[in-house]
């Protein structure tokens, strides 16, 4: 897996949190880390419903994709909420981590967006396109493209395909691999980029408005709450879930996200 370079917000939030450390948990307090839009504002829903069942929630802003895992991985939090089933996969078969999943919650369509074009069909040869540069969900990208014309894959690479699986691109694209969370960033230096939806929705952007090409409702790549193994039958990791696969959850995941930028999928 390429390195992330992780931002000066998650920096300080995980110095934070490991400087606490354990002296702040306890057995009633249930630490979360997520990714802040929608996954965090959907946490927060949750505070008073857990208040009641007699749990604290503490909700840990991370702004990258490899410091929420290693904080599950190490017993700094309790879970997190912002990645895949893929991608934890493979961060655990990469980093011989033992993250597992104990629940479904929603899915965040990938989409392809442009600040030049209005739609695919205007993208020029020798275009530039960015997208992810970790495993999963470049490979979910190189296959958003493809379901689109623009490209085609190797079938062998899977949901793991890299730049070089690319069998076909009668366009001659030219690609960049960013990471995930600037994507949004170089939009306007790029001709087309594949972003992910929690980063294109901090960003503004609407996947069924702005996108030029959306990832189905029938997405395999449902964001999940994950835990360590061992800790999937913990009282309080078990209340997390119930309260996140509630009514209250869908009904404002359905309002808040009309356009389907968020769907839920429980």
């Amino acid at each position: 897996m390429k390195k992330s370079l992780l931002t000066l917000t998650a920096l300080l939030t995980a110095a934070c949190i490991f400087a606490g450390g354990n002296k702040e948990k306890n057995a009633k307090v249930i630490s979360v880390g997520a990714s802040p839009e929608p996954h965090a504002a959907i946490l927060n829903l949750l505070v008073e419903d857990l208040a009641k069942e007699g749990y604290t929630l503490k909700v840990i802003e991370f702004t990258d994709y490899v410091t929420p895992n290693e904080a599950v991985e190490s017993g700094q939090i309790d879970a997190n909420y912002f990645q895949h089933i893929p991608y934890m996969d493979s961060f655990n078969s990469e980093r011989n981590f033992h993250l597992v999943n104990v629940g479904g919650v929603h899915v965040e369509p990938i989409a392809v967006y442009s600040k030049k074009y209005k739609k695919l069909s205007d993208v020029p040869a020798g275009a530039t396109v960015a997208i992810p540069n970790d495993p999963t969900n470049e490979g979910r990208a190189l296959l958003l493209l493809q379901s689109a014309g623009l490209i085609k894959v190797d079938s062998k690479a899977g949901l793991t395909a890299v730049v070089s699986d690319i069998t076909e691109n009668k366009k001659n694209l030219k690609f960049r691999e960013i990471e995930a969370a600037s994507l949004p960033r170089v939009l306007s230096d790029v001709d087309v980029a594949a972003i992910n939806g929690n980063y294109a929705i901090a960003a503004g952007l609407r996947a069924s408005v702005d996108g030029l090409y959306v990832e189905g409702k029938d997405s395999p790549y449902v964001n999940i709450i994950s835990v360590k193994a061992g800790n999937e039958k913990n009282p309080a990791v078990q209340a997390l879930v119930k309260a996140i696969q509630s009514k209250k959850v869908k009904d404002y995941i359905q309002s808040t996200y009309p356009n389907g930028e968020v769907v839920p999928a429980f």
